[in-house]
């Protein structure tokens, strides 16, 4: 492994970040692993194809309940089985979804270099809030933005140019701090500063996270 480019708190130079939340602010992929399993057998349906599972993980929660309306013939809308699944992962953000070991620390280091920072998530804004808010957090953030109110996943840059201009911020100025390769790949693409943050759920792609962003994270 490259190690060369692992930040510490004193590399992180630019004048504005924008942070993923689930799995690099917070320990929630486990979760949102079995949301679609848990979702799908509330509706009877037990056996649900690995490349299924696969395709959702770029998308927003409406493209990927589209998608389930599509191969399982549910008798529902996307905006209804988003509204279910979003209820579903609302208890574990409210209740027991932990920050990841440091982070607190981090940002109230980035807070009083004056870094302007928000988050950008493909999480629903009010789940955002209730999680960051209960985990003392929330303060940090100029704003929370939803690829769902951009209506594009992480697989499209229009989010991190939704907040970059929110932010009043260029590209080039700004940190993205992402755990997800096809996620990093995409702030690369459009120019962001990208650094990658270490979660178990993406380790097989940690490697290529590390030969394509600026820096990297293995721990707060």
């Amino acid at each position: 492994m490259n190690f060369s480019k692992e930040a510490t708190y004193s590399d992180m130079d630019k004048h504005y970040a924008i942070f993923d939340m689930d799995g690099t602010l917070v320990d929630s992929m486990v979760y949102w692993g079995h949301l679609a399993g848990e979702f799908l057998e509330s509706k009877g349906i037990a056996q649900i194809p690995k490349d299924i599972l696969a395709k959702i993980k770029p998308m927003t929660m409406t493209e990927a309940a589209a998608l389930f309306i599509q191969e399982f013939s549910l008798n529902s809308t996307p905006e209804s089985i988003a509204v279910e699944m979003n209820a579903m992962m609302g208890e574990h953000y409210r209740k027991d979804i932990p920050l990841k070991s440091g982070v607190k620390k981090y940002l109230d280091f980035l807070y009083q270099k004056g870094v302007q920072m928000c988050v950008v998530s493909a999480t629903a804004e009010h789940l955002m809030e209730a999680c960051l808010k209960r985990l003392d957090i929330l303060k940090h953030f100029r704003f929370l933005l939803s690829c769902e109110t951009v209506g594009a996943g992480k697989d499209k840059p229009d989010a991190y140019f939704a907040a970059a201009k929110r932010l009043g911020a260029s590209p080039a100025n700004t940190a993205v701090y992402e755990d997800a390769l096809y996620a990093a790949e995409t702030a690369k693409n459009a120019g962001f500063y990208v650094i990658g943050v270490y979660d178990e759920s993406a380790e097989k792609y940690w490697d290529k996270i590390e030969n394509l962003a600026d820096e990297t994270i293995r721990g707060f």
